[in-house]
């Protein structure tokens, strides 16, 4: 029935679920077509972009940081998954390990006891830097130290920079903060104090909000320090520059992806159906596999052997990089940190204290 249907299933992605364009391994199995486009990370515009914008009717699938399940609920964009129509859930373990319910990670698929995302991948994030121009650096601190005035740049996202800022006020002592993950408004408003102050020193180049940016940024040398995601990293490294991703002692920014589905009420039982294939397919071994190879994340369990086992299609090198990475990935959440919370209880004070410091 789907290949003589030939569906075209539309993902929303933020930039990192693309494995190269390549769909064929789905397409060829069950002859739909995978239309994959653009969509912004921000919470506020994800929701506008399904409500206002025409997503909901567009997509079939978002793929997006998870963890802003309540605004999507509460505004009918996306519907309960039916984990039982996923045979690769049950095969991967990383969800009980690190998004069981009652764990902060499952703040990231589920909301009120119901899941609602697919884990696409999973990673640690904390801050990169030039070791020629820094020496060696191990806290956030470096976002702040004074040698480095001028030199730093932070992303334009209350949930990283904000929240890497509050863990590192609360471990140094410098505020009290009782979860870097969901401030009160109060310590909202001490953060961006501190933010402002820093940034009227001069401590911040600039704010960067794109990936291309931060990743010009870094190889133009115009920063030594950067708060960013590791991909960029990698991007850099690949152009020949040495940059290094920081193990900060404070610990790291925790997250996962997820994958929604978007309630289109027009939806036929068919296209559920093709949807949910696609789903699964991100789930499985060889998406898992592309996807670490070329954004640097953990994926699923099977990936890394599949790559192992596979040497038509992965390389002894992409196999061993692959299972690099995610050993590297499964160290951060041995460590841990704080879990990215993207969809805060005071979100409103959030947003106006992080626009207080944009204007500063």
């Amino acid at each position: 029935q789907a290949l003589a249907a030939g569906r075209t299933l539309t993902i929303a992605d933020v930039g990192v679920g693309d494995p190269g364009g390549d769909w064929s391994r789905f397409e060829q199995a069950t002859g739909n077509e995978v239309n994959l486009v653009s969509i912004g990370n921000a919470p506020s515009a994800v929701v506008n972009q399904l409500i206002a914008g025409g997503g909901q009717s567009t997509f079939d699938v978002i793929n997006i940081v998870g963890g802003m399940q309540k605004p999507l609920v509460d505004n009918d964009l996306i519907l309960e998954l039916g984990t039982g129509r996923l045979p690769n859930w049950q095969g991967n373990s990383y969800i009980e390990q690190y998004l069981a319910p009652a764990t902060p990670g499952f703040q990231f698929i589920g909301y009120e006891d119901k899941i609602y995302g697919v884990p696409t991948v999973l990673q640690g994030d904390s801050f990169a830097y030039l070791p020629q121009e820094t020496g060696d650096l191990d806290s956030y601190a470096a976002l702040f130290d004074p040698r480095f005035k001028g030199f730093v740049a932070l992303e334009d996202n209350y949930t990283t920079a904000g929240q890497k800022t509050a863990l590192f006020l609360k471990h140094s002592g410098q505020a009290e903060i009782n979860d870097p993950a969901d401030m009160t408004p109060d310590e909202v408003r001490t953060v961006i104090d501190y933010l402002v102050e820093q940034k009227k020193a001069g401590q911040f180049r600039v704010i960067w909000s794109s990936f291309e940016q931060a990743v010009n940024l870094i190889t133009s040398k115009e920063v030594h320090v950067i708060d960013c995601w590791e991909p960029m990293v990698f991007v850099a490294r690949d152009q020949g520059h040495e940059v290094v991703y920081a193990a900060p002692k404070e610990g790291y920014l925790l997250w996962a992806m997820a994958a929604y589905l978007v309630n289109n009420p027009e939806r036929s039982e068919e296209d559920l159906k093709a949807t949910y294939d696609l789903l699964d397919f991100m789930l499985g071994p060889w998406y898992g596999a592309k996807i670490t190879l070329l954004r640097g994340y953990m994926t699923n369990p099977m990936a890394p052997e599949y790559a192992r086992s596979h040497p038509e299609e992965f390389s002894a090198e992409e196999a061993a990089r692959i299972a690099e990475i995610t050993e590297g990935v499964q160290r951060k959440f041995e460590q841990g940190g704080t879990w990215q919370n993207r969809w805060p209880t005071h979100v409103d004070a959030y947003e106006e204290e992080w626009q207080r410091f944009k204007a500063a």
